[in-house]
């Protein structure tokens, strides 16, 4: 098995470990999940349920999360970090949601990615969760793993999106990412990851230097 091979299998045996792994924003429209996503920019998806539980309550679509408005909007966003310029792209892209696409989130990356705080990952997750899309969307784990595990060791996240496209088969892309979200959120965790626990630590590059 050469070195491609090898990657491919690690993810291979993550996606069998993770075999109902899904985002775990909590939603029920794609409006909501566009939301969601872009508040979970450095912040954790469990603070983001808290949040938009309240949230969605009195704004769950782009009507009316302008009628709520820029300032009751980070009064409610606020634990989530970086309040204020996620208030901004929020009521910014319920805007051109409004009145370039008929309140409608576009399924394409180009068109996503037009809207206020839409970048490479918040287009991915996106594509992947409401239109079954394949696409990796790279946050801290997935940037992390594919470094660890030597998947991808690219400086940014972009570029560590496109090696890991270049690497694994399309139809591994979604899977994988949620396989490697999981598994970099509960146990190949940033700071003393659970090596002991690690499925592919048989496998895994990174697994000597680490356990030391």
């Amino acid at each position: 098995m050469n070195a491609k091979e090898q990657s491919v299998d690690l993810v291979k045996r993550l996606i069998d470990y993770y075999p109902k792994s899904k985002c775990e924003l909590d939603y029920s429209s794609n409006y909501e999940l566009l939301v969601a996503v872009i508040l979970s920019a450095q912040c954790t998806d469990k603070r983001v349920n808290i949040v938009t539980k309240e949230l969605f309550e009195v704004a769950n679509t782009p009507e009316k999360m302008l009628l709520l408005g820029e300032e009751k909007l980070k009064h409610i966003i606020k634990p989530c970090g970086f309040y204020n310029n996620k208030a901004k792209n929020i009521i910014s892209a319920s805007k051109d949601l409004v009145s370039s696409y008929h309140s409608v989130v576009p399924n394409t990356r180009e068109e996503l990615m037009k809207l206020s705080g839409v970048g490479e990952k918040t287009a991915s997750v996106v594509l992947a969760v409401a239109f079954g899309v394949p696409a990796i969307a790279v946050d801290t784990h997935v940037f992390r793993l594919s470094k660890r595990l030597k998947l991808a060791n690219k400086k940014t996240p972009t570029e560590t999106m496109h090696a890991l496209e270049k690497l694994l088969p399309k139809a591994m892309w979604s899977d994988g990412h949620f396989a490697l979200v999981l598994h970099g959120r509960y146990v190949c965790k940033a700071i003393k990851p659970n090596c002991g626990e690690c499925l592919i630590n048989d496998k895994c590059p990174s697994f000597n230097k680490i356990k030391k």
